[in-house]
């Protein structure tokens, strides 16, 4: 066997190959289409655009595992960032209000979320726009609808300075959640569960999973990791704003999905969501680049979604 035929056998290779190939592309189109594009402080800023879009997505891919949704995701990213300012703008330890904003409010978010849905059996579609709405009327109640100025050194240094002055530490943090999300999807029992649970909530449940419990952790996952979204994001801005995020739920959804994670459930890892990701910000950055008004990008951006649904119905209907 060559080794193009042993390429083409190896089973990664089978799984990303069209993504990555779709991301290439996207890539050769605006390096032509800008001369700014394939600079590396571009490409750089690229992975700095995308590091609190991919943290968003890496949660929401462990809801769509197991075959739900969170529209509640934007929301709790704004809130989160709301809090972590006040805490910090009225004297609190810096560790200590990551504490209280990535855990109480992640774990408070996340389990409203999946207890709602999970004991009383409705869909995590109505459960979650509903918590959008009430997790961002307490963002605007909060803060009377007003940006809160971040002062803290230490808070703005999360979202704005490099290590060793090279890689922005947003990067760095979207790495490290990467890798330990990638482990526990494809090497540890709880991953199993999800894959098994999205797949076949039924027979799931009768195999001994507590599918209710199970719900219940994923929309923690997803909440906490909106909470470090929403800390990155005012660090980044050096406010905090209640209004901050509209619509990056679909971003998130859309970087799941374009990376392979079955929007029915059963099927995702992390490796896709992150080149899903990219190409979501490609595109983003690209239409920024050459200038094209923001109500085409949305046009844009809607079609990217509609792609990777069909995308989605195509994979289950080859199977």
């Amino acid at each position: 066997m060559s080794f193009i035929e042993k390429v083409r056998g190896n089973r990664t290779f089978k799984t990303y190959s069209g993504t990555t190939m779709a991301l290439v592309a996207l890539i050769i189109l605006f390096s032509f289409l800008s001369g700014h594009f394939f600079q590396a402080d571009n490409l750089m800023n690229i992975l700095l655009q995308v590091s609190i879009i991919t943290i968003l997505a890496i949660g929401m891919t462990f809801v769509l595992m197991i075959g739900e949704i969170d529209l509640s995701v934007a929301s709790t990213l704004a809130l989160s960032g709301v809090v972590m300012g006040m805490l910090i703008n009225n004297g609190m330890n810096l560790v200590l209000a990551l504490i209280i904003t990535i855990v109480l409010l992640g774990v408070a978010v996340g389990f409203f979320n999946g207890y709602i849905s999970a004991k009383f059996k409705l869909p995590t579609f109505i459960v979650t726009v509903a918590s959008m709405q009430i997790i961002r009327g307490i963002g605007f109640a909060l803060t009377d609808a007003k940006p809160i100025q971040i002062k803290n050194e230490a808070l703005l240094a999360i979202g704005n300075q490099r290590f060793l002055g090279i890689i922005p530490y947003p990067i760095l943090i979207m790495i490290a959640i990467a890798i330990i999300a990638h482990i526990i999807l494809s090497k540890t029992k709880y991953g199993r569960q999800l894959k098994m649970m999205g797949g076949n909530r039924e027979a799931a449940k009768y195999s001994g999973i507590k599918i209710n419990k199970l719900q219940i952790s994923v929309f923690v996952v997803s909440a906490m990791t909106a909470a470090v979204s929403g800390i990155l994001m005012a660090s980044r801005l050096y406010s905090a704003q209640p209004n901050v995020a509209q619509s990056y739920e679909l971003d998130a959804i859309a970087s799941a999905v374009l990376g392979g994670t079955s929007l029915n459930g059963g099927q995702g890892t992390i490796l896709g969501t992150l080149i899903g990701a990219l190409i979501i910000g490609v595109v983003n950055n690209g239409m920024n680049l050459i200038g094209l008004e923001y109500f085409y990008q949305q046009i844009v951006k809607g079609a990217i979604i509609v792609i990777a649904v069909l995308i989605d119905v195509r994979s289950k209907g080859n199977k």
